[in-house]
């Protein structure tokens, strides 16, 4: 990569369209559009274009007959590596014994580690939700303890679960989700029970966890099934509820005992036993 690019920018004074059909006709490079103003860059010189533009100004303010000006700057600028950029920018997380970290960043030593990169499906563990649930899992996980994540996304929850000695089954109703849940369990040297794209109903026994981060209206949609998937005795663990919708879950989940409630921010994490 060249160290540095030429940008031009012109803002013509009228006829934009003209101007911006003119100088895609010129060159083949990508183009911006910036309110009035036509951003081109390149590594390759851009002062033929310049030229080309302000004369095909002049023609066309003959043509039409009327003063057509354009404000015009032709600058050098640094080429930024973004890739690294964008590394700088997601930052590794410390949530009691886990660690949950990108694959570019080391390992912590005497933590749990979770590689997870950001992707499409979500849950690299930096929302409230999934931290909350992150924090509970540590709490109530024993070695030995059949969990369902219900709506992997990235499969960050039952990566963790399965860190703290669980028997996991992992779902999601999005494909993308549980190809890459899949993928981030081979990246964390893990393994689960069971995985299908689906949703609950499709749970082939009872759990002694269920976890499930959606959102509350889903929730509130599955809450038969989530309860019923549940053992007796077993725990709920529910997240994804935004403060003005906690207390329509709870009432939807009322039959089950609240053993905790935890809230980071405007979101909040039901922790219910099945009575």
């Amino acid at each position: 990569m060249e160290k540095t690019y030429n940008e031009l920018q012109i803002t013509p004074s009228s006829e934009y369209p003209l101007f911006l059909d003119f100088i895609m006709s010129l060159s083949d490079e990508a183009i911006e559009e910036k309110e009035s103003t036509i951003i081109l860059r390149s590594e390759d010189d851009l002062e033929m274009i310049l030229f080309g533009t302000e004369t095909f100004a002049k023609e066309l303010s003959s043509v039409l007959g009327k003063d057509i000006h354009l404000e015009t700057k032709l600058l050098v600028k640094e080429n930024e590596d973004w890739i690294a950029q964008y590394r700088n920018s997601v930052q590794p997380l410390h949530v009691n014994d886990f660690y949950i970290r990108p694959t570019w960043v080391e390992n912590f030593e005497g933590k749990k580690n979770i590689i997870i990169d950001p992707a499409l499906a979500f849950g690299s563990g930096h929302h409230e939700t999934t931290y909350g649930c992150l924090l509970l899992l540590q709490k109530y996980i024993k070695e030995g303890t059949t969990l369902l994540d219900v709506g992997c996304g990235s499969g960050i929850l039952s990566i963790a679960a399965r860190k703290c000695g669980a028997i996991v089954d992992l779902c999601d109703t999005d494909e993308q989700a549980t190809d890459s849940a899949t993928q981030n369990f081979e990246l964390n040297h893990e393994s689960f029970h069971r995985i299908w794209t689906g949703s609950v109903q499709k749970r082939e026994q009872e759990y002694d966890v269920v976890v499930a981060n959606i959102i509350a209206d889903v929730l509130i949609m599955l809450s038969s099934d989530l309860q019923k998937a549940v053992k007796e005795g077993g725990l709920l663990i529910l997240s994804g509820i935004l403060d003005k919708y906690v207390d329509k879950v709870e009432h939807k989940f009322s039959s089950m005992k609240l053993v905790e409630k935890y809230q980071k921010e405007e979101w909040f994490t039901l922790v219910l036993q099945r009575n």
